[in-house]
């Protein structure tokens, strides 16, 4: 061993180790931490899991192949059966021819980039941000939100399913990276534009050019693309045919969006752009096979299931339930019963289309006629009329909802005052022998503050002080324009939106009283179908049974929950009892031969210059909404008068809609039937002693009730000062309601004109 190894020996053997030092247990936790979480071992987990991620990917792209077409992306027929069990119809053969792209011009093929995808040429086909947004939704159960590119629908669309799970999803991204690299983007883009579905049965471009504009796809300016392209957001909303306003703000709003963004990627010149017009689309003309009503009930009973398919979760949206039922595969079994169809659509020839004359009275053209029938107790839309022929007038009359209610609304506002426990602003419980001042153009106020509504009466009738169950057989707009606003008008539309009216974003003010909203027929069946049910909602139904092979409906009990008190829903229908035995419908439906001693309830309405006229009415086991409509097709659907049709200088709701009614409840009605009503007041019930308001009216001062003259002559239109009103009239006591007769409604016309007048037994419209 040489010197200096000697030397560091000696060094090593006498040097002392220093004392090791006991640690904490705390210490020695925080040290057994650091241990486990270091940030190597962090980020090693965090690489660890990123590569088994690209892994599994690699293995799943090794796996799946670009499948052949499936056979949901050819399209079947759907059949649709009475409720017998009977076929109705078939939808018809697929509406779709498969162009080349080379057929379609350059601009429009852009039209349909600019709206889906604007990087569909450069990118590799997948939109990975929007796929991982997508499949945290699924996982989430949040459902699918925008983000595929237009190789990920065609993807969808031509090789998959519509279902949301994340297998589902993976498999499009990975089917759309390989689509993406072995066919060329012409391929995908032919692909996706001859796969989609545009609303109006159009499956395919060369479909949708000749559906929306009667031309071949070839010929489609750049304009019309961009609505094509703008429409597969939501075909069945922006159809601009049966848009609402809204949809047609919105549509135009994407057409604006996809020809700026084609400026944007300088595929269309700024100055061209600034000079487009949006083009209107050409009114529809419907598939073969959907003739007279079958095609109003074919399209209606698609729009129920496509809802419930949304609402259930199968579908993510209104798009995806189109596209899911016009693939077609459905057995759609209808609640609409044979014989009763039948018998409604002869009642609307016999009583009305046979008396129209468009030849030698150009108004008689614009009447349009719809008709809902509810069975209240399950809820079944047993009838439907939706117009003249589902050729000739595309728009469902039975389901649109852009006509006035008129004064069919008014039951409602006497069912919230009874639900509520409301009273007039003098506090006398509001029921059916409440006296109101029927004065007509009577300002109506707020505690003794006037709100700025004097709604007119109807031919500016002035009925003076009468009882709500009078004001109601004469539709008295005064007094139930006063008694929305003592209930409180919030209050009013919260019971409409229960009973089954649309009123969300509906602004709560008087005005609402007339029935100045828009409603359709099906809305009001539904309405007084829930009146006529006790007050258990019902909300009417087309659908009676669906079945498909791959995808299962459940659909929903459309007798639900009690909206408004037993009692408050029999008062209503005992008060509606009067309209039919001593109002505006007594002469079409109480003395209707064919009646049999059947008990009725409904209500007449007539709008604001007669461009609606509507009766809505039931039995035990029946409810029927029939509207008529003026309506305008030379002028694109513009709503018009209805004056002078038929020879009349008015049509009312106690005309021709009562008449339909009539002819056909009492047609079809098996036998009849009494009413179940819980109440002690109304036309029904029969009273033990004869009621002596000793009240004035309770919504106006003495000094503002009207002339005693009978109404039959021409109401004064001298200040209330000028007229003495403080005295009763010296032949008939003003304190005495108008004798009831042994069935509980009021004999004739009461003598004194004060309480209710004999005004012209059609006082109904919204005015």
């Amino acid at each position: 061993m040489g010197r200096a190894e000697d030397r560091r020996a000696r060094q090593r053997g006498g040097r002392r180790a220093a004392p090791k030092r006991r640690r904490s247990s705390r210490a020695g936790g925080r040290s057994g931490i650091r241990r486990l979480f270091t940030w190597k071992k962090i980020l090693g987990t965090i690489l660890g899991l990123f590569l088994l991620g690209i892994g599994a990917f690699v293995v799943l792209y090794m796996m799946i192949d670009i499948p052949e077409g499936n056979a949901d992306a050819k399209k079947q027929s759907n059949v649709y059966k009475y409720d017998d069990g009977s076929i109705m119809t078939r939808d018809g053969d697929v509406n779709r021819e498969v162009v080349d792209l080379a057929h379609v011009p350059k601009p429009v093929q852009r039209t349909f980039v600019a709206a889906e995808n604007k990087t569909f040429y450069k990118d590799s086909g997948v939109d990975l941000k929007g796929t991982a947004r997508g499949v945290l939704n699924t996982l989430l159960g949040k459902g699918a939100q925008g983000g595929s590119t237009i190789t990920q629908q065609y993807v969808k669309n031509y090789y998959l399913t519509q279902e949301q799970t994340v297998s589902r999803k993976l498999k499009e991204m990975v089917i759309s990276l390989k689509l993406d690299r072995e066919k060329t983007k012409d391929y995908i883009l032919a692909g996706y534009i001859n796969t989609s579905y545009y609303g109006r049965n159009a499956y395919g471009i060369q479909a949708a050019a000749q559906a929306y504009y009667g031309v071949d796809a070839d010929q489609l300016t750049v304009e019309q693309g961009a609505y094509l392209a703008a429409l597969l957001q939501a075909p069945s909303q922006y159809d601009w045919a049966v848009a609402t306003e809204t949809g047609k703000h919105l549509v135009q709003q994407r057409w604006n969006y996809v020809l700026d963004n084609m400026v944007e990627e300088h595929w269309l010149d700024a100055s061209q752009r600034r000079a487009m017009k949006f083009p209107i689309p050409k009114p529809p003309k419907p598939s073969p096979g959907l003739s007279g009503q079958k095609g109003y009930l074919v399209a209606a009973a698609d729009k129920q299931l496509e809802k419930q398919l949304v609402a259930q979760g199968t579908a993510s949206n209104m798009k995806e339930a189109e596209d899911l039922v016009g693939r077609g595969g459905w057995t759609i079994t209808l609640n609409i019963n044979k014989k009763k169809q039948a018998a409604l659509e002869n009642s609307v020839k016999e009583q009305l289309t046979s008396k129209l004359k468009p030849k030698t009275r150009s108004v008689d053209g614009d009447v349009q006629a719809g008709a809902v029938s509810v069975d209240p107790k399950t809820g079944a839309v047993v009838a439907m009329y939706g117009g003249v022929d589902y050729y000739k007038h595309y728009t469902n009359n039975a389901t649109r909802t852009d006509y006035q209610p008129a004064s069919t609304f008014k039951p409602v506002i006497l069912a919230a005052a009874l639900d509520e426990g409301a009273t007039t602003q003098k506090g006398q419980a509001i029921g059916a022998d409440t006296l109101y001042d029927g004065t007509s153009k009577r300002p109506v106020v707020d505690h003794g503050t006037a709100v700025g509504f004097a709604p007119e009466n109807e031919d500016d009738q002035d009925y003076g002080p009468i009882t709500v169950q009078n004001a109601m057989n004469q539709s008295v707009n005064s007094v139930f324009a006063q008694m929305g606003v003592d209930v409180g008008m919030p209050k009013v539309m919260e019971v409409a939106g229960k009973l089954g009216m649309d009123t969300k974003d509906l602004p709560a003010v008087p005005a609402q009283t007339l029935g100045s909203m828009g409603a359709s027929p099906l809305q009001m069946a539904g309405v007084y179908a829930t009146l006529d049910n006790h007050g258990k909602k019902v909300t009417p139904t087309l659908l009676k049974k669906v079945e498909s092979s791959s995808v299962p409906v459940n659909l929903p009990d459309p007798v639900g929950d009690q909206v408004i008190s037993r009692n408050a829903a029999d008062s209503v229908t005992s008060v509606l009892t009067g309209v039919i035995d001593d109002g505006t419908a007594k002469t079409s439906v109480r003395d209707n031969p064919l009646r049999n001693g059947q008990k009725v309830a409904g209500k007449t309405g007539t709008s604001d210059d007669n461009k609606s006229a509507w009766f809505t009415g039931y039995t035990p086991d029946l409810v029927t909404s029939v509207g008529l409509f003026g309506e305008s097709v030379a002028e694109n659907g513009k709503h018009v008068s209805m004056h002078g049709a038929t020879g009349l200088k008015r049509i009312n709701g106690g005309k021709y809609p009562a008449m339909i009614w009539a002819d056909f409840t009492f047609g079809v009605q098996t036998k009849v039937s009494d009413f179940d009503l819980e109440t002690d007041q109304g036309a029904a019930v029969e009273p033990s002693v004869t009621a002596t308001p000793s009240q004035t009216p309770t919504s106006e001062a003495p000094s503002q009730t009207p002339t005693t003259e009978p109404p039959s002559q021409t109401p004064t239109t001298q200040p209330p000062s000028k007229t003495p009103t403080t005295q009763p009239p010296s032949q008939t006591p003003t304190s005495e309601p108008p004798t009831e007769s042994p069935s509980g409604s009021p004999s004739g016309r009461p003598e004194n004109p004060i309480f209710g007048g004999t005004g012209n037994g059609t006082g109904n419209s919204a005015q």
